[in-house]
């Protein structure tokens, strides 16, 4: 094995002669039951041994491993340990998809004396060699601990805090909940009240999460505005009867705004009506024309499909 001795820090070669630092060591080193450990499997890559290979030079002396020294991981700590490799930027694509495939199998999980007693099992130089390196990382990594101590603490603190406050704030946004009005399920507009109308068609328009239909007769630039105020992501259909100018409204306002898409209606349909996600609001009157004479909206019961089958 060589050494790399152009950098500050020694590096241990691998297979592929690609260096490992000592902070990428480190990296490899997990917290497990309270205690600094590492896997079989990254041992084994540092040693220049296959994982099995290493394990049953490990039963072959399994006298000199202790529970202390070495352990089994519990499936709850293996899934814990792969969901945190797959974030790691330590772990090449190819080691993460070789164990998502193969690693069915609980790892071994060896502990700062765990690796001392190895490179005494596995007779090699390569081995003696890697188990002082990592013993250097093992040793860096307490020392790391424990001189950001305080700082460990004052940041458990803050996360406790932080769990406490949201908290908190669950139930105030619950209470506010409760006590927020009852949403209203119809309106009735005299004539005039065209800003209490469009107002009230606005706040529906606003609470979509997920698409809005409008069934309308006639439409017109006013009705494609009042669209717009929908939210970002949500799908938004008009089946009307449009003409020649009703057609170059919705060209020239796709080209510089989220796309409405439009469907041109077979047969007169004589109610209006406005599709909240799950919701069907019936409209006694078209959207450009609501609040000029004596009108109501009232959310019905029909399911959006009872409506839109009838316009086929």
């Amino acid at each position: 094995m060589k050494e790399n001795r152009t950098n500050e820090t020694k590096a241990v070669v691998l297979h592929d002669n690609q260096p490992v630092s000592l902070a990428e060591i480190q990296a490899r080193i997990f917290m497990v039951r309270g205690v600094q450990v590492m896997l079989d499997r990254d041992l084994a890559i540092l040693y220049h041994v296959a994982t099995k290979a290493l394990n049953q030079a490990v039963k072959r002396n399994i006298r000199r491993f202790p529970e202390r020294f070495m352990f089994q991981l519990t499936k709850e700590e293996f899934e814990h340990w792969k969901s945190q490799i797959v974030t790691s930027n330590i772990y090449s694509q190819e080691e993460i998809d070789a164990l998502k495939m193969g690693a069915r199998r609980c790892p071994y999980a060896f502990t700062e004396q765990g690796v001392a007693q190895l490179s005494a099992v596995l007779h090699s130089d390569v081995a003696e060699e890697a188990s002082v390196r990592i013993m250097d990382a093992f040793v860096a990594m307490r020392r790391f601990i424990t001189s950001n101590a305080g700082l460990f603490q004052r940041v458990g603190a803050l996360e406790r805090k932080q769990i406490e406050t949201d908290k908190k704030l669950d139930v105030v946004l619950d209470k506010i909940e409760e006590l927020s009005p009852a949403i209203i399920t119809e309106e009735l507009f005299g004539t005039g009240c065209v800003w209490d109308a469009y107002s009230f068609l606005s706040s529906l328009v606003r609470r979509a999460k997920h698409r809005i239909i409008l069934i309308d007769n006639f439409v017109d630039e006013r009705t494609l505005f009042l669209l717009d105020k929908r939210a970002a992501g949500v799908e938004c259909t008009v089946h009307t009867r449009f003409s020649k100018q009703t057609e170059l409204d919705f060209e020239k306002h796709n080209e510089q705004n989220a796309e409405i898409k439009k469907i041109q209606l077979s047969l007169h349909i004589h109610d209006r009506y406005l599709i909240i996600d799950d919701e069907v609001w019936l409209l006694g009157a078209s959207v450009k024309d609501m609040g000029h004479g004596l009108c109501t909206v009232i959310k019905v019961d029909f399911t959006p499909e009872m409506v839109l089958s009838f316009l086929k």
